[in-house]
């Protein structure tokens, strides 16, 4: 049975740079890249102000939302980072929406 595609190729025009890290570190104590593509996606961004006693902080947000898989070798992941409109924002969240057959439909990526 096909899956209808909740995020499709034709909504995903943003091009973004993806670099997701391994488990561990290497010799020179900097994490290891799993992952590394230039990739097309679906990106919304939000902030939120907060007030503290001292300072506001505005903490900015956002989400990469591609179609599939974007990365196969990967079970799961959560650490990384992703390079949008010329800024670049980490990875605070990953997961894959999947199909009732264990396929993926989509993969999100939440950034701060």
């Amino acid at each position: 049975m096909k899956y209808p595609a909740l995020v499709p190729r034709t909504i995903c025009k943003t091009p973004v740079r993806v670099v997701i890290f391994g488990e561990g570190l290497s010799e020179d104590g900097e994490p290891v890249k799993a992952f590394e593509a230039d990739l097309l996606c679906n990106y919304q961004d939000g902030a939120k102000t907060t007030l503290t006693d001292r300072e506001k902080e505005v903490k900015i947000s956002g989400s990469a939302l591609f179609f599939g898989d974007i990365c196969e070798s990967l079970a799961t992941f959560s650490d990384g980072e992703v390079t949008v409109f010329g800024v670049t924002r980490k990875i605070a969240k990953g997961s894959k929406a999947r199909n009732p057959d264990g396929t993926v439909n989509y993969t999100r990526l939440d950034l701060i």
